[in-house]
């Protein structure tokens, strides 16, 4: 089967997290570098990222929280600034080349929102994961996927920066998928053996796949 659909993972495949993340820092009151080495320590770990907000605020509920800051006029925030600079470009090339696109991811409703408005005009689908109630790695959140893309499983190449998320249950949906080296997720796990044997393509930057995409269904035909 030649890949026909496209579907991005959000934070660290097409929105930058730095600053969100830097944000919730200040909201704990919590020096930006000190929350960011023991995020990464977190992750290395094989952790949930939410355990890093516990250990400086036992406790801590993730979505009260973000209400919180939403009530206090500091509702979490991504815009234009905040994309990576190879997404636009690839977009419109992967459109060109008359690809159907996607994005699907564990986001908000108001991430929803903002990525709408990002990006109105520029992909077929922007699905989260409090619209269908499902959150990866569940995979019932890429049975959505599935039913939301007009095409065959094996048909949808599913992109992430992460094995645990976006990798191990978009094969086990039977969907082919693509590692992007960025982010502290796919930093710590680009070396795993899993990295390395689960996805169809790892690229650096996104202006890689429509090339790898193109050679990958010129073999298949």
């Amino acid at each position: 089967m030649t890949i026909r659909a496209v579907v991005f993972d959000v934070g660290e495949c097409l929105v930058d997290e730095t600053r969100e993340y830097g944000t919730w820092a200040d909201w704990l009151g919590v020096p930006r570098h000190t929350f960011a080495a023991m995020f990464g320590a977190v992750i290395a770990q094989g952790r949930d990222y939410r355990d890093t907000f516990q250990v400086f605020q036992p406790g801590f509920d993730l979505y009260e929280q973000r209400e919180a800051r939403a009530a206090a006029g500091h509702p979490e925030h991504f815009d234009e600034g905040d994309l990576y600079g190879d997404v636009r470009p690839a977009l419109a090339q992967l459109r060109a080349d008359g690809l159907w696109l996607g994005i699907a991811g564990n986001q908000t409703v108001r991430a929803g929102k903002i990525l709408r408005e990002l990006f109105a005009t520029d992909v077929d689908l922007i699905g989260t994961s409090d619209d269908w109630g499902a959150s990866k790695p569940d995979p019932e959140f890429f049975v959505r996927v599935a039913k939301a893309v007009p095409f065959a499983p094996d048909e949808i190449l599913y992109v992430g920066d992460r094995v645990d998320n976006d990798l191990r249950p978009a094969v086990a949906a039977g969907m082919h998928s693509a590692l992007i080296r960025r982010g502290p997720w796919a930093t710590i796990q680009w070396e795993s053996e899993e990295a390395k044997a689960l996805p169809t393509f790892r690229v650096g930057s996104l202006l890689d796949l429509p090339r790898q995409i193109d050679e990958f269904n010129g073999s298949a035909r």
